[in-house]
């Protein structure tokens, strides 16, 4: 019995002494080690996320970030499926994703930008503040320069793909149906920039959720040592 006390202390003793081991190599970081630390996370989650969202269906299969309809044309959207025009529906969402895909593909440098330029204050701020503190700074560092970015590409690649075709094609089907009294007109490059950024960033915020919460998601020691400071 006092063998399996003896064993059984021993065994806490050795559980408690690794995790002081932990906390004790976290607390030696050196700032520039922690904003390394920071910055490989946030390059981590660009370029395992955003890339990802630049592929072909990298959006349109994508439930998360999925680009839909705008509200107001929720209603063209179910009335053209009741009649028998899902496949133009159909298209016209296609479309939308296609161009959201091909603006995130030139997002990279500007993201790459904003983390070069972090600063250990910046660093520190983030290892220590809110679940989604990374995705914060990102946001507060790129989007206008993103938004900048992708208008152009989106409004090209909807140009390019004859989604402007489809899309006159498919809300003048829809204005003319009997009883239709409000008339669809939207600025289609204006909201699929803004619904590609939110993809985004939705995308970047679930790679942070998952670095911060599940430790078997740090890819590297530093990583692991690095957040062991928030834990």
């Amino acid at each position: 019995m006092i063998k399996h006390l003896f064993l059984a202390l021993f065994s806490l003793l050795m559980i408690g002494c690794a995790e002081l081991q932990q906390v004790a190599n976290a607390m030696i970081l050196t700032d520039d080690q922690v904003a390394f630390g920071l910055k490989d996370a946030l390059n981590q989650g660009i370029d395992k996320k955003v890339n990802a969202l630049g592929a072909t269906n990298g959006f349109f299969n994508n439930e998360l970030v999925k680009i839909m309809l705008p509200e107001e044309l929720q209603v063209v959207d179910n009335t053209l499926r009741k009649i028998g025009l899902a496949p133009l529906a159909d298209e016209g969402l296609k479309l939308l994703n296609r161009a959201a895909e091909d603006a995130v593909n030139e997002s990279i440098p500007i993201f790459v930008d904003a983390v070069k330029g972090m600063t250990f204050n910046d660093a520190r701020g983030i290892l220590m503040g809110n679940k989604d503190a990374a995705t914060d700074f990102l946001r507060s560092k790129t989007a206008n320069a993103l938004t900048a970015k992708f208008e152009p590409i989106i409004q090209n690649s909807l140009g390019k793909v004859g989604a402007e075709k489809v899309w006159t094609d498919l809300i003048t089907k829809y204005n003319s149906i009997p009883l239709v009294f409000n008339k669809v007109n939207p600025d289609l490059t204006n909201y699929v920039t803004n619904e590609a950024l939110k993809g985004v960033f939705t995308v970047i915020e679930q790679e942070e959720l998952e670095i911060r919460g599940k430790a078997s998601n740090r890819s590297t020691d530093l990583l692991k040592r690095v957040f062991a400071l928030q834990d």
